[in-house]
């Protein structure tokens, strides 16, 4: 009976501690969700409320009618579409190439692939700049990339850094090392190539880690700032978080648009996350297990 009633007290312990965890975590939240719905009068009431007194969704009239967020929120659905389409297609491939073909210097190619993704993103931000505006070709610029603005400003200028993310490679790698190697052998007996075995054997046992990419991909696509500051300099192109920096310029922060405009901004990936989750955390799992 002691021991059951020590088991139960630890159980009621780190029920009560992941519980006020959770609290801490989820009020940021709960807060900005609060601000969303409240008039201007009641943002810096006091006492401060949680409920306020007078919902209204005046704040989200403002953001969808008399700002570009529409606009700058489509542009971000672009960028994350296209990187998560291409994450999922070439970081899966060359992670399955990695993984399961044999090849001379494959290692060093994983180590050159894992050292890429020690390096700060702001470090590369310099380079990534002058290898998109000299894209060839593109913006005005001619064969060797002189004479325009390559692809600044662009879906493609936008997407481009983060089309393949080494991350997403060396997740892809240790899931396929996890798998069973008899059904490439399988399927080399049979006459299948490398590129039909990874599509039709390989690629349809792989939901979760393509799940988890894909979340992984589309998260960080629509989050990023940095980049898009950088290679932006039209209000048409901007994406969702350069649009609602806007709200926190000049001096003067418009609270209830700014905290609306981060509500319109998390449902997708709210969405996402929840859509995905089961096979996002069996893809980590599974993806981090062997080395």
């Amino acid at each position: 009976m002691s021991a059951r009633t020590a088991r139960a007290g630890t159980g009621r312990r780190r029920a009560l501690l992941t519980g006020v965890v959770t609290l801490l975590v989820a009020m940021p939240f709960v807060w900005m969700v609060s601000l969303a719905f409240k008039p201007k009068t009641e943002v810096f009431s006091y006492p401060p409320k949680l409920l306020p007194d007078q919902p209204t969704l005046d704040n989200f009239a403002y953001v969808w009618n008399s700002t570009n967020i529409p606009g700058a929120m489509a542009n971000s659905l672009v960028v994350a579409t296209l990187t998560v389409a291409g994450n999922c297609i070439a970081a899966t491939a060359a992670g399955y190439a990695l993984a399961r073909i044999d090849f001379r210097g494959s290692r060093l190619l994983f180590t050159t692939v894992l050292g890429s993704a020690m390096v700060p993103s702001i470090v590369q931000l310099i380079p990534l700049f002058l290898i998109v505006k000299g894209f060839p070709l593109a913006g005005g610029n001619d064969l060797f990339g002189q004479g325009g603005s390559g692809l600044l400003d662009s879906h493609a200028g936008l997407v481009l850094p983060m089309l393949v993310q080494p991350l997403n490679i060396y997740l892809a790698r240790q899931y396929f090392l996890d798998m069973p190697g008899e059904l490439a052998e399988a399927g080399r007996l049979d006459g299948a190539g490398e590129l039909r075995i990874f599509w039709q054997i390989y690629l349809p046992l792989a939901r979760p880690i393509v799940a988890t990419i894909a979340i992984l991909s589309f998260t960080g696509a629509w989050e990023d700032f940095l980049w898009p500051l950088v290679a932006v300099s039209s209000p048409e192109m901007q994406t969702l978080p350069l649009a609602l920096s806007s709200f926190a310029g000049s001096g003067v922060t418009q609270y209830g648009p700014l905290m609306a405009g981060t509500f319109i901004a998390i449902v997708p990936v709210l969405v996402i996350f929840v859509a995905g989750q089961r096979h996002f955390v069996q893809g980590l799992g599974a993806g981090g297990v062997k080395g």
